[in-house]
Parts: C-alpha cells; sequence; structure tokens
C-alpha cells in the first residue's frame, strides 16, 4: 500500500527572515461550489464517512477547504482544494484549513474530484499530476454528477495506476477499504460484502419502516385473535373463562 508524501525538508540555503510562519488557523481559500449538485454530493460523502467510522479518532474528511503545502510555509503559494479528502492517522477535529507543515507533514490519503465543465480539464489534468508527483496521494477519484462518469487512481510505484470497474461498475479504495459506485445519481460508499452504507436520513427511514412494520404486525396478529374469540363465541366458547 503506497503511502502519501510527507513535506520537504525547508532547503538550507533559505534564511529563516525569508520563510513566512502562518498563524496556527489559516481560513480556507476555496470559491463558492459550481451547483446544488456539487455541494449536496460533497456533503453526502462527507456525512456518509463520519457517520460510518464514527466510533474512530484517527482520521479527518473534509471538502471544498484549502490544503497549504508550501515548502516555505507561505500561505500565499502551492496551494489546492479538493472536493473531498480523507487524511489517516490524525486527530479528528474541526479545521479552518489544512496546512501540511502543521500537520506532521500529511497530505491527504484519498482525494474525490466533482468535475464540472469548468474543472474537468484541470482535475484530469493538473489536479491529477499534482496528487501523484506531491501530495503523492494513494487514491484519486472523479466524479461526474451529471454525465456518472467514475474513474479511479491507485498510486503505484509513484504513479497513478487505473482501478479496475468491479462487475457492480464500483471501483475499491484501499486506503478506505470501502467500495466507491454511483446509487441513484450519487457517489457512495459500499462495504466489502456490498452493501450500501446509510447517510443518517436513510438510516432513520429505515428505523421508521421497521416500527411501522412491526405495529402492522401487531395489528394484523390482534385482529386475527379477534376473529378466533368470535369464531369461539359462536360455538359457545368464552376464552375469558378458559
Amino acid at each position: 500500500m503506497s503511502e502519501p508524501a510527507t513535506l520537504e525538508l525547508i532547503s538550507d540555503n533559505i534564511s529563516e527572515e525569508e520563510v513566512i510562519f502562518p498563524p496556527g488557523d489559516i481560513l480556507s481559500d476555496e470559491p463558492p461550489l459550481e451547483s446544488d449538485l456539487h455541494r449536496d454530493q460533497i456533503d453526502l460523502l462527507i456525512r456518509i464517512l463520519k457517520l460510518w467510522w464514527r466510533e474512530r479518532q484517527d482520521f479527518y474528511a473534509s471538502g471544498n477547504l484549502t490544503v497549504y503545502y508550501s515548502p516555505n510555509q507561505k500561505k500565499s503559494e502551492y496551494f489546492r482544494g479538493p472536493d473531498f479528502f480523507v487524511v489517516l492517522g490524525t486527530q479528528k477535529k474541526d479545521r479552518k484549513s489544512w496546512v501540511v507543515w502543521q500537520e506532521d507533514g500529511k497530505y491527504p490519503n484519498v482525494i474525490v474530484e466533482i468535475l464540472s465543465s469548468s474543472t474537468t480539464a484541470v482535475d484530469k489534468g493538473l489536479k491529477k499530476q499534482v496528487y501523484q508527483d506531491t501530495f503523492r496521494t494513494p487514491d484519486y477519484f472523479w466524479f461526474h454528477p451529471v454525465t456518472m462518469e467514475l474513474q479511479g487512481f491507485h498510486l503505484v510505484d509513484g504513479k497513478y495506476q487505473e482501478i479496475q470497474v468491479t462487475t457492480d461498475g464500483r471501483l475499491w479504495s484501499q486506503q478506505l477499504e470501502l467500495y466507491l459506485g454511483v446509487y441513484e445519481g450519487k457517489l457512495r460508499f459500499f462495504t466489502t460484502e456490498n452493501q450500501l452504507i446509510l447517510s443518517s436520513e436513510e438510516l432513520a427511514e429505515q428505523e421508521r419502516l421497521r416500527a411501522d412494520q412491526a405495529e402492522e404486525r401487531a395489528q394484523q396478529a390482534e385482529q386475527k385473535l379477534a376473529r378466533l374469540r368470535e369464531v369461539l363465541r359462536t360455538q359457545g366458547i368464552d376464552l375469558e373463562n378458559i
């Protein structure tokens, strides 16, 4: 399994006076999302993964958040804003951005870009190159919420190799140990048993259906008992006296 690259040390020929050390909390600098489809898709991935890993404290999942990775520790150079990303082996806490030099040199282990007409070329070209050569992100995926195009890559010997699609049309993420696939027009996570990982809303609906079914079964049992009592009464048998 490939590991993401760590931040390279600052060159010895750069003096301490030349290096700009930003404050601890650097705000994200990402533009507004292109459409409701993009916002909803990113939010869905974040919420579902956090719910699925709710007992874990060793990861960070976010989206449309700036990743600052300047070797000179400058906010003004070398930054990208993945639509969805996951960092493993880190503290689970809220952040205003992901600042590599403040996070033990860690880069995202998984990145998903949500394609659009204005970003497709960059996501498939420049960003893919950066994620491969600089971030060394092991798993990179892109998904188009309109055309349903889904493609994934895994880092092998420093180069992205395309992940083979399963017969169900899904892609395996070694880092997440989950499948990614399209379900009802959305990019979703699936378990190793190919079970859809449900959102909180879907879990609540599932519980509501179970409660409704249990109530319906109870009503049917009561009706059946009432019919039985009526039949016995016509035969002169009173269950209350037995």
